[in-house]
């Protein structure tokens, strides 16, 4: 049976990509009846109906998937942050790191307007970039008009499939009107990936780039913590995870518990307090969050 990946779902259709081809599918009404749904990124099996249509019979397991935007099988995100106008913000960009650690997404951070740093941000911002590689993450300075701009991105992008996402107004626009002209792509393409297209609201597309798959999502600005319980909140700051078998108690949360190595870590100033911080705000939004039913 014919198989490939969802490209871009867009009015019921879904567009399967298939070695150079695209063919337009639509789900079997055996999904509706499940509660399932195709997602964009998906590996499927088709039925080809005519010569370029056809209809998903399978979805195959998928490695991981957000609700909003709905997409699936995504190895990283590039987290866009401005490090001025607005200003950097830690407990939002600690919010996206938990998300995407609970999705076994990896975060790359990237800096965008580091141009507009005077001395004092310059080093403040030194401080906290200092912070995020310790902990692990990879780290991307740009701004607008960079020359070396597509030599850093390149290999990131490569053999990847990859989300981009941030808060309004920090240079995702700029940031993949830099990506995407290199590529030669028709302006439509271009328009309808900077959220200017005719239903850019309401689909989400993978599109080739850099020998990889970028998928520009509008809308993917905020993350909530509507899926995550509050013992799975620690194990999504990788700085914790490094100390917690050294904890009195098992399973232990890092609020209240006695001899918490983590709690020990913050003291001796090994994990940054307001990393620690934003943990003890997540962890009261998990245990405030009204019940779903």
């Amino acid at each position: 049976m014919p198989n490939g990946q969802i490209r871009k779902a867009l009015s019921g259709f879904y567009y399967v990509y298939d070695n150079g081809k695209v063919i337009q599918c639509r789900g079997r009404g055996v999904f509706r009846n499940r509660g399932e749904s195709p997602l964009v990124g998906d590996f499927v099996d088709y039925t080809v109906e005519g010569e370029n249509d056809g209809t998903i019979t399978v979805i195959h397991e998928r490695k991981n998937n957000l609700v909003r935007p709905p997409i699936s099988n995504i190895d990283q995100a590039i987290l866009v942050f401005s490090i001025k106008e607005p200003d950097f913000n830690t407990i939002l960009l600690d919010r996206f790191l938990v998300v995407l650690e609970s999705f076994y997404i990896e975060p790359i951070i990237c800096l965008t307007k580091s141009d507009l740093m005077d001395t004092k941000m310059e080093q403040t911002m030194k401080d906290y970039i200092n912070d995020y590689e310790n902990i692990g993450y990879e780290i991307l300075m740009t701004y607008k008009d960079d020359p070396d701009f597509n030599d850093k991105i390149t290999p990131i992008l490569k053999g990847k499939t990859t989300v981009l996402a941030g808060q309004s107004g920090v240079g995702k626009s700029t940031l993949l009107n830099t990506i995407l002209p290199s590529l030669d792509l028709k302006t439509g393409v271009i328009s309808d990936a900077l959220g200017r297209g005719k239903h850019t609201t309401r689909h989400v597309e993978l599109i080739e780039v850099c020998d990889g798959l970028l998928a520009d999502t509008p809308g993917f600005s905020s993350f909530e913590f509507d899926l995550m319980e509050k013992e799975e909140l620690s194990s999504c700051f990788p700085d914790f995870v490094k100390r917690q078998d050294e904890c009195k108690y098992r399973g232990c949360l890092h609020v209240n518990e006695p001899k918490c190595a983590v709690k020990k870590a913050v003291e001796l100033g090994e994990i940054k307090e307001y990393r620690y911080k934003h943990y003890l705000q997540f962890y009261e939004e998990i245990v405030d969050r009204k019940p779903r039913y």
